[in-house]
């Protein structure tokens, strides 16, 4: 069977991956996209585009109808579903079949069996794969406690709630639905005994048409946020670790369990075990093309079966660089009916992937919506390519200029490293980050170089509880300390003054600088999202700049973009060189010492643009789905004011202060934008006892 041209029923980057897979092998690419997609890198870079009427992704990307009629008409043979979305969704699968095309995915009876979480927890008991039992809402008792909420119909965090209160319980279910109705148009959800720590371990796997089925490799991804993954990497440090005990003999692994038992399963290495539970998985549902095996594992090496993802994962990339393997062309010689290669690729060197969200970390972790101004990320050797020697690898579904809107998830790029050994490629990879310009949203990006680094991150000790383990404030923390970030605006003050000093000169103007006579000091001030109000006091000298506050600082050059200050210590002058971008009253200051983002304050403020006291303002744009509180209504402080729904998850607005809500100036189904003044308490004082 021979495809001429692949239509990918998916956005952003999982689009444009399936493109430069296709291109390489010579096969034509036909993109969907939504209203608010149009400018999406995605729809540039394929043959053809079909628009999707709408923004939501219930208007679009889960119309399965819509989807097969754009194949259709665009002349495309074949679909490829990505990941999320209509992946996992067997209906649309039989559909794509009974259309005449080609469906890149596995047989429509493994997704179903698969697709409810309940059913395949079954499934994989009666094939001898250990499982976590599933428990029946209904029949929660104090005793279950704490339960996890989980969406049957799909995963990446949407529909999941961790339940420590019964009381709670009923309210959690109800938002998972949902939550989940909303990203996979399915409100299903069952319940399971929640580990507080664990790893989670999952197993590539990659089957042909001919019974071939290859354990790929193992990938981790035990750090996550809102059972989301963030840091993915292969080989798992915990499987390296027990196997590599195992290798010293049982007394190593029971010195290490403190006289613990040692679970061996017969003299088994924890690698082998995990890759022959993820073979009978696959083979108890007849199991063809590309798919991940998930367990949840604890330190001794005992795992349990979590799901199995009947596509292709988010973080497939580091399966592809430890093994030198395009899953994505693997999966295209499945479906068109060819056999795997007779021998199955070796593991190789290191790799780690991170999730660059558009997101705010240390504010509960809120999404970001708005313009991607610049974002270049060093050491990029390749984009959606497997590298053959020590890199950065960057797959992204934006481009400079692209928008972050409030209907898809916040993710802004994967950036992947390898190399010969974890250590490098996590230094690599942090070097990377931190070094990145990425301009124009507030990201997790800190959080990432400060994870990579962490001490407990480097010894392989991570697990599920991670971000709590390790203080989130302290990992969220901007990478510029306080006097780093007031030098950075110090440059960002000298390069505003240098622009101005051109502009002048092209306006006629006589430009400012030194004079005979001493000049009062010029001041420039500007907002920190951290730190607050920041205000330069400066004055140019026939010798340089003298910066109130910083003695003995020297400028090397100036310029509207690039400022070099030599920066007194303890043995002599340090030269830091810092480049200045500007988006409207924006500023980007990156520098070796850590990105800072500050906003020019004007001279003069405009009172109508303050807000009263106590007012709570929308954090991102969203829509306004349930309502906790009246208008006049006593509340108490973290009370549910109103609840909005953006990027498929829903986000709390809850009181800041106890006291009376003496406006609400919102209504359920209303759209806000940022900054929209959505309520305002009055606060009481507490009585003293």
């Amino acid at each position: 069977m021979t495809m001429t041209n692949v239509l990918v029923a998916n956005r952003g980057e999982i689009a444009r991956r399936v493109f430069a897979t296709c291109r390489r092998m010579g096969i034509g690419t036909t993109a969907v996209y939504s209203d608010a997609d149009a400018a999406s890198p995605h729809v540039a870079e394929a043959d053809a585009a079909i628009r999707l009427p709408g923004n939501t992704p219930a208007e679009t990307y889960l119309r399965g109808e819509l989807i097969i009629e754009a194949a259709l008409s665009a002349g495309a043979d074949a679909i490829h579903p990505g990941y999320g979305f209509l992946s996992e969704n067997a209906e649309f699968a039989r559909a794509v079949l009974d259309a005449g095309l080609v469906w890149i995915g596995p047989p429509v009876a493994a997704i179903e069996q698969m697709g409810s979480k309940v059913e395949s927890k079954k499934m994989m008991d009666a094939a001898g794969v250990p499982v976590l039992a599933e428990l029946d809402p209904a029949e929660v008792t104090e005793a279950h406690l704490p339960v996890l909420i989980k969406a049957s119909a799909g995963g990446g965090g949407r529909g999941m709630r961790v339940v420590r209160e019964l009381a709670e319980l009923r309210d959690q279910i109800a938002a998972a639905q949902r939550e989940a109705e909303s990203a996979f148009g399915d409100p299903t959800v069952f319940c399971e005994r929640y580990l507080e720590t664990g790893r989670h371990i999952e197993v590539q796997i990659m089957s042909d048409t001919f019974g071939k089925t290859w354990a790929v490799g193992e990938r981790e991804c035990s750090i996550q946020r809102r059972h989301q993954k963030v840091v993915e990497e292969a080989p798992s440090p915990l499987v390296e670790k027990i196997d590599a005990l195992r290798a010293q003999g049982p007394e190593a692994v029971a010195e290490r369990d403190h006289g613990g038992p040692v679970r061996s399963a017969g003299g088994s290495s924890m690698r082998d075990r995990l890759f022959e539970a993820a073979r009978l998985a696959a083979e108890a549902i007849g199991y063809e093309g590309a798919g991940t095996v998930e367990f949840l594992a604890d330190e001794k090496g005992d795992f349990f079966f979590l799901e199995m993802n009947t596509r292709l994962q988010v973080e497939h990339p580091v399966t592809e660089q430890t093994t030198g393997l395009d899953l994505v062309r693997l999966q295209l010689q499945v479906a068109a009916g060819l056999p795997l290669p007779a021998t199955q690729p070796a593991l190789r060197g290191h790799s780690i992937e991170v999730r660059l969200y558009a997101e705010d970390p240390a504010h509960d972790w809120q999404p970001q919506s708005g313009p991607v101004h610049k974002i270049e990320i060093p050491f990029t050797a390749a984009e959606f390519t497997v590298l053959d020697q020590t890199g950065v690898r960057l797959d992204t579904g934006v481009v400079d200029g692209s928008l972050v809107g409030v209907h898809y998830d916040p993710m802004l790029a994967k950036v992947i490293s390898y190399a010969e050994t974890r250590a490098e490629a996590a230094h690599l990879l942090a070097t990377a980050l931190q070094r990145a310009k990425i301009h124009g949203l507030v990201t997790n990006r800190d959080l990432l170089v400060r994870v990579l680094r962490h001490p407990a991150f480097l010894a392989g000790d991570t697990d599920t509880a991670f971000f709590a383990t390790h203080d989130l404030a302290v990992l969220s923390a901007p990478l510029a300390t306080e006097a780093d970030e007031a030098l950075s605006i110090v440059a960002a003050a000298l390069a505003d003054s240098a622009l101005n000093r051109t502009t002048s000169r092209l306006a006629g103007l006589t430009p400012s600088g030194w004079r005979n006579l001493p000049s009062q000091p010029q001041t420039k001030s500007y907002e920190s999202r951290t730190t607050g109000t920041h205000e330069v006091r400066y004055r140019f000298t026939r010798t340089g700049v003298e910066v109130e506050g910083h003695d003995g600082l020297e400028l090397i050059s100036v310029a509207p973009d690039r400022v070099v200050l030599g920066v007194p210590g303890e043995r002599g002058s340090v030269r830091r060189q810092f480049e200045i971008a500007r988006y409207g009253d924006h500023i980007a200051i990156d520098s070796p010492l850590g990105p800072v983002a500050v906003r020019r304050l004007p001279r003069f403020t405009d009172p109508s643009a303050q807000v009263a006291a106590g007012s709570l303002l929308a954090p991102m744009p969203g829509s306004v789905i349930r309502l906790g509180a009246a208008e006049g209504d006593q509340v108490r402080q973290g009370q549910p004011i109103l609840w909005l729904e953006a990027m498929k998850m829903e986000h709390t607005i809850a009181a800041p202060a106890t006291g009376i809500l003496s406006a609400l100036n919102v209504t359920v189904g209303q759209q806000v934008e940022v900054g929209t003044v959505l309520a305002v308490v009055e606060e009481q004082e507490q009585e003293q006892e």
